[in-house]
């Protein structure tokens, strides 16, 4: 029980944050506030309460099973969804904090950017756009996940500056409203270019000569130093600035390596077969479940939409292994004893 005119630690924190971050800095105490209220917490601002809550979420603790860009890969040091995030969220509590921007929002928009991707990665996105008639977005997936589809229906009831920075985060999408979700924009590029570069290293899909001169002659010729120089020059950019963002020429470094990881990993020829072997499982569950939309489990949530909207819930909501398992069981012949 609190002392009464004493300061909670929540009161305490928001009055350090009135002191020290910079005037463009989002305050927790000025949030936009959740859809429904809810009484302040004494020892959490609004934002440290939705980081938490999506640490807790179970779309969270899925992301360890979700591919980042290799399917199955048997080496233990490979990234998926989880340690992306963990990626993204480093570095942008790095710039934030730099930037005297607000960690607490900026960690918690990291966190829970990519809440709503869909097994085995973009491919999956590609595999429900054309069933659902609507472009797939992951960004408004992870949307559904914060507002319906945790919390047995009743959501997360994030906070809306949270929300915002969710929805906004790829470059397709609008750009978001607070620099705080504009830093996660930049962060999330800067970890998958880099992070997926090392992983192809280490696969052998590429080679140390292979990779673009020019990019690491800005960038540098190491993992390490390439982040360390592009975290370096967001906040040197960005300082006292009215938008987040690189200076010019390590922008087209960025740029260079992102296009470079498209032609040669992401898109590449050799990996096409088991791309459509993945695409085409999640069409086949797609299907089957809209067909079947009473074999789906009772503990899934139906949120507000239509029928092949709650069915892209239910699948783009799978592991990779719980896809494999569920397809096998659907459509494999199953191993028994006479």
């Amino acid at each position: 029980m609190t002392n009464p005119g004493r300061m909670t630690p929540r009161e305490r924190t928001e009055e350090i944050e009135a002191l020290t971050l910079a005037p463009t800095a989002v305050h927790a105490a000025a949030s936009k506030g959740r859809e429904r209220d809810e009484p302040q917490d004494p020892l959490r601002t609004v934002f440290q309460r939705d980081r938490d809550r999506i640490v807790h979420a179970k779309a969270f603790r899925r992301l360890k099973h979700k591919t980042q860009v290799f399917l199955a890969p048997e080496g233990d040091h490979y990234r998926v969804r989880l340690t992306h995030t963990l990626d993204v969220s480093q570095i942008a509590r790095t710039a934030a904090r730099a930037l005297r921007l607000n960690e607490d929002l900026t960690e918690a928009i990291a966190l829970g950017h990519d809440l709503g991707h869909t097994p085995f990665g973009h491919l999956g996105e590609q595999a429900l756009t054309p069933l659902l008639g609507r472009p797939f977005r992951h960004s408004e997936q992870s949307i559904r996940v914060v507002e319906y589809l945790e919390n047995g229906g009743a959501g997360l009831n994030l906070t809306w500056e949270v929300r915002d920075g969710i929805l906004g985060h790829p470059w397709s999408m609008p750009a978001p409203s607070t620099l705080e979700a504009q830093i996660v924009r930049y962060a999330d590029r800067i970890a998958y270019v880099n992070h997926d570069m090392d992983d192809a290293l280490r696969a052998g899909v590429l080679a140390p000569s292979e990779l673009p001169a020019a990019a690491l002659g800005v960038l540098g010729p190491t993992h390490s130093a390439r982040i360390n120089a592009l975290v370096t020059d967001l906040v040197e950019t960005s300082q006292d600035a009215a938008e987040v963002s690189l200076s010019a020429p390590v922008a087209d470094a960025l740029d260079r390596l992102r296009d470079f990881m498209f032609d040669r990993v992401y898109l590449r020829p050799d990996a096409s077969a088991e791309n459509e072997k993945a695409v085409h499982m999640i069409r086949d569950l797609f299907t089957y479940f809209l067909d079947h939309p009473d074999q789906m489990p009772s503990d899934h949530v139906r949120a507000p939409g239509d029928l092949p909207t709650q069915v892209a819930d239910f699948v783009a909501g799978m592991t990779d292994r719980y896809a494999l398992r569920t397809y096998e069981q659907l459509f494999l012949p199953q191993r028994w004893l006479p």
